[in-house]
């Protein structure tokens, strides 16, 4: 079993395809600790205990206790990265939203597409000796755009060196939270649309009046066929619409949405509310085959400059881009 205690750690190791994280967990496995006190923790989270360094709770260490050593130092980078990754996933509706997430190595990634004509959904009969029919997949004509998001953080090592890491922390969330909406926005653009391979979302009117109807809704549903309607986007304006329905005001709906937030979902579909979207549109969608996420190496530090530097500047970065699956299984109402 390897040592925990022993291991080297440095920056040179940021640079192994999974980052900081995949290279300790080859040099020390995570599975050598099944069944004592240490199980449950990964290879990073196993380093932070060997230098005692608390990132939560009221007794949480300061950011100077990360740079007691060159092996602790080359720990903060990761540290910054899973903040980041902590307040983008408590903030995110993008699982809600999308059907697969592909991770890439480069910047140019193109999609694949079927476009299946209403006599290939029939799957008719086929006769003996009669050929099978055949569904084409090919590639998109124009690659996946790719936006980098981030935000520099710019602090000096003497500004932080005595603040607790769990302040810091909530700080490095929130940077995490403009992230993921910011990645929301790009996805709802896709969406509506498409991501230049000609694939915009078609459109199901409203009623003459121009007032949010549950029978839109209900003309959404059906308009959406043969796919499920599973997920419905609404900004606040149209949430609120929604939510005011005589249908939607079942009295023990309302007692479960006083007494845990939980939403009466219309026709079964899940309301997502993002205020990011543009007063006057709904999406509805099938998560299911909707929408591709694409990313490329996830969250980034610039770990140079945060474990030579003590801070300073130093950027934190995300890259993705969305792309269309299926055009029509995701119909926008307005």
């Amino acid at each position: 079993m390897a040592n925990f205690e022993n291991i080297t750690i440095e920056k040179g190791m940021y640079q192994c395809k999974g980052g900081l994280t995949a290279a300790l967990e080859g040099l020390d496995p995570s599975e050598n600790y099944v069944g004592t006190a240490l199980e449950g923790l990964d290879a990073f989270s196993r380093q932070l205990k060997r230098f005692d360094i608390r990132v939560s709770g009221r007794g949480s260490d300061c950011v100077e206790k990360f740079f007691q050593s060159s092996n602790s130092a080359a720990l903060f980078p990761e540290y910054v990265s899973r903040a980041v990754r902590q307040g983008m996933e408590r903030a995110d509706i993008l699982p809600n939203l999308v059907a697969t997430v592909t991770d890439i190595e480069g910047m140019d990634y193109r999609s694949v597409v079927s476009v299946p004509s209403d006599d290939d959904k029939t799957l008719k009969i086929v006769g003996e000796g009669a050929a099978i029919p055949g569904t084409e997949i090919k590639t998109r004509e124009n690659l996946v755009k790719l936006h980098k998001r981030g935000r520099m953080l710019v602090a000096s090592y003497e500004a932080l060196r005595f603040q607790r890491l769990d302040l810091f922390t909530v700080t490095l969330s929130q940077i995490g939270a403009y992230i993921a909406r910011a990645q929301l926005r790009d996805a709802i653009d896709v969406l509506i649309n498409g991501d230049g391979n000609s694939n915009a979302a078609s459109n199901v009117s409203v009623a003459a009046s121009g007032t949010l109807t549950y029978a839109d809704l209900v003309k959404l549903w059906a308009n959406l066929s043969p796919y499920e309607l599973n997920t419905i986007l609404a900004p606040t304006q149209e949430m609120q619409a929604i939510l005011g329905m005589t249908q939607m005001q079942d009295p023990r709906a309302g007692l479960d949405f006083q007494g845990t937030g939980k939403m009466v979902t219309p026709l079964g579909a899940a309301l997502l509310h993002a205020p990011e979207m543009t007063a006057g549109t709904i999406i509805g969608l099938d998560k299911n085959c909707a929408l591709e996420m694409v990313q490329a190496g996830g969250v980034t530090t610039d770990y140079d400059r945060l474990i030579d530097r003590q801070l300073e500047r130093a950027a934190i970065t995300c890259t993705a881009g969305f792309a269309k699956i299926f055009t029509e299984a995701a119909k926008t109402l307005s």
